[in-house]
């Protein structure tokens, strides 16, 4: 049998990949944070890893023999980024660069799965929408731009060492269990706590006029799959739904799901230093080369999402 590692995997993405994976009879490792809680009943093993200590790195690879890696372990939030930049350079650029020197020394051939984001494009031109993987990255923040240079790093280490390495652009994913730090499952909360009389009837929202990308998180770790196996190595993918959606709408579509009477109130702290006003993906080469379709509807993850966030309040 097929075996995998997902570094990171006990977050909101890994969840799901693993049950993707698994489904597709492929067996299961995963890399967490020391005391970060997870169910080890799911997979093959748990492995407490910090991504910054190269030791730990390679000691973990011997020890699960991957015939493929999903690189999740990242410090994804934008607004931390802000507040931490440091830290999300070292744990987004420097660890990535950690585990390919690590699989270099193992030596095993290893299909290896980047995982950047949407974020990377940043001031995209309005000609330039939808925007191809070929595009030039203009990253609008620390997030972004340790993401480009995870990229990079991996096109350079599978070109100058014939590494087998695809990196994907992932855009915004949204589906039941996403952290409140991300803005669909934020206004999902507060819908929830106002539902249940734990907060007043008052949504406290960022920009609202901003354009993004949002898949379900299903659509988008099935896309994972399709291209570690049939992604071109040095390549990058775009993983998208491929048309762009103002936030103002994905909050009127969650809204339209309550009875609840919200009133919507600006908060400055929920706003960027900078925000990009549309970023949608152009997504024809990951629909060529893995056959890759949107499955799920977004009114249907808005919905799972609610209704999460409902059975936990």
């Amino acid at each position: 049998m097929e075996t995998a590692l997902i570094t990171g995997g006990a977050g909101f993405v890994g969840s799901y990949l693993i049950d993707e994976l698994k489904d597709n009879q492929i067996e299961v490792s995963i890399t967490k944070l020391k005391g970060e809680p997870f169910d080890n009943s799911k997979v093959g093993t748990a492995y407490d890893l910090d991504i910054t200590d190269p030791v730990q790195i390679e000691a973990v690879l011997r020890a699960s023999k991957p015939d493929y890696i999903f690189h999740l372990a990242a410090q994804s939030s934008v607004a931390k980024a802000w507040s931490e930049p440091a830290e999300t350079m070292t744990i987004n650029t420097i660890g990535t660069i950690n585990l390919l020197e690590a699989v270099r020394k193992i030596g095993k051939k290893v299909r290896i799965l980047l995982v950047g984001s949407g974020e990377e494009y940043g001031f995209v031109k309005p000609n330039e929408v939808p925007v191809s993987e070929t595009n030039l990255l203009r990253p609008g923040n620390i997030y972004a731009a340790s993401k480009a240079a995870q990229g990079m790093i991996g096109q350079i280490y599978s070109r100058a060492y014939g590494m087998e390495i695809i990196m994907v652009r992932a855009f915004n994913h949204i589906g039941p269990g996403q952290s409140p730090m991300f803005v669909v499952s934020d206004f999902a909360k507060q819908i929830a706590e106002i539902e249940k009389g734990l907060a007043d009837p008052v949504m406290r929202v960022g920009n609202l006029e901003a354009k993004r990308d949002f898949t379900d998180v299903k659509d988008v770790v099935r896309g994972y799959r399709l291209l570690i196996k049939q992604g071109k190595t040095g390549e990058y993918y775009n993983i998208g739904s491929g048309k762009a959606v103002a936030i103002r709408d994905m909050l009127d579509e969650l809204l339209s799901m309550s009875e609840a009477n919200i009133e919507i109130v600006q908060d400055p702290k929920k706003m960027r230093p900078v925000d990009i006003p549309v970023i949608e993906a152009d997504i024809a080469k990951l629909v060529s080369d893995s056959n890759w379709k949107k499955e799920i509807e977004l009114e249907q993850s808005l919905k799972g999402t609610l209704e999460y966030w409902r059975s936990i309040i």
